[in-house]
């Protein structure tokens, strides 16, 4: 495959994009080396290799999912700037 101006303006477009005729260009060089680098790895024999779903082979660190560091409500309640006796009392947000 190979980059063309038609391609360059389709992608442009599809972006939302305003670019120069400088920038079109250079556009299109950078896309086409991309393209060649990725010919380039076509060309790697990848037979004898697993593919990785991970790249690490180690798990996930699974703990327990357990309440700790709970305040009660009356403690709570004892530090608030303002309360009702049950709720805390704050100024309105509009």
């Amino acid at each position: 495959m190979h980059i063309d101006r038609e391609l360059i303006l389709k992608i442009e477009n599809l972006a939302r994009l305003e670019l120069s005729e400088a920038e079109r260009e250079q556009l299109g060089a950078d896309l086409n080396k991309i393209l060649q680098m990725v010919e380039k790895l076509k060309e790697v024999d990848t037979s004898g290799v697993e593919p990785l779903a991970y790249i690490s082979a180690a798990g996930n660190a699974w703990r327990e999912d357990v309440v700790s560091g709970q305040v009660d409500g009356n403690s709570a309640l004892s530090v608030a700037p303002a309360t009702d006796g049950a709720h805390f009392l704050v100024p309105k947000v509009l």
